[in-house]
């Protein structure tokens, strides 16, 4: 998969402009694509992975439609579950859910309605759980939250300048930071040994390390993953080409090579 991507992304580097898809197009890569659920989201490239889903959405609700080709009006149970469906899959709030079910044709439901089910169903509104801004979950979790990454240094040796690598995991809250020892060649088993010495180092705080964020770099393996989870903690990993979101990680790194 890792060729594929690196070569796909060769590819569309000499297509300009974007690229628009057939239906039959569409439909060859929603029925491939809905096998592999969310995992999605790291191999897509040809849209973003929200349009994937809204595909995804679109294909259920001419389904629905199909169902129902005279415009009548769905049975009270019908609608509830349309509305919970939508609700668990999108994360939606109460405004968006009302307009998906517009999108449908489904014109006579209230906000209120929408909330009620909602209720009901102990969902909570989408700002509750998609919504949230960066500062009140960092004031939630900011004491057991981590970041890491890596970078490298010059290094003069016996055989002339090289790049040593570093790894690095920072407390996003008090700026704590932990480096590793260095290495010519920064692979797998070389995190998976860092990361152990790192929750080994911080097991026996009282404010443990819960949630380590990072980017899509390869040497983030499922070893590593699993030697994260081994220790009691969770792995966030980020979207792709976003490093604002660990700007504070990149920060420190930056502090250090000037």
């Amino acid at each position: 998969m890792e060729y594929l991507k690196a070569e796909n992304k060769i590819l569309r580097a000499r297509i300009p402009g974007q690229i628009h898809t057939t239906a039959a197009e569409r439909q060859k890569l929603i029925k491939l694509g809905k096998g592999i659920g969310r995992a999605i989201e790291e191999l897509i490239t040809i849209v973003t992975p929200t349009t994937f889903f809204r595909w995804l959405r679109d294909e259920k609700g001419s389904k629905s439609k199909t169902k129902n080709p005279k415009g009548g009006q769905l049975k009270p149970r019908e609608l509830r579950e349309l509305v919970i469906e939508i609700a668990k899959t999108t994360g939606f709030g109460y405004t968006r859910i009302i307009g998906e079910l517009r999108k449908l044709g489904i014109k006579n439901i209230s906000r209120q309605t929408v909330r009620n089910i909602l209720k009901e169903e102990e969902i909570q509104p989408g700002p509750d759980r998609t919504s949230d801004s960066w500062t009140e979950f960092l004031n939630r979790h900011g004491e057991t939250l981590w970041a890491s990454d890596f970078f490298s240094v010059k290094s003069m040796t016996a055989r002339g300048l090289r790049d040593l690598y570093v790894m690095v995991f920072l407390n996003l809250q008090t700026r704590e930071a932990i480096v590793t020892e260095s290495t010519y060649r920064p692979n797998s088993a070389w995190v998976c040994r860092q990361t152990k010495k790192f929750t080994e180092e911080t097991r026996d705080r009282e404010k443990r390390p819960a949630i380590l964020i990072h980017d899509r770099d390869t040497k983030y393996t499922k070893k590593f993953r699993a030697t994260v989870e081994a220790a009691g903690m969770k792995t966030n990993p980020l979207p792709k080409a976003s490093p604002n979101l660990n700007g504070r990680c990149e920060r420190f790194i930056e502090t250090i090579k000037l």
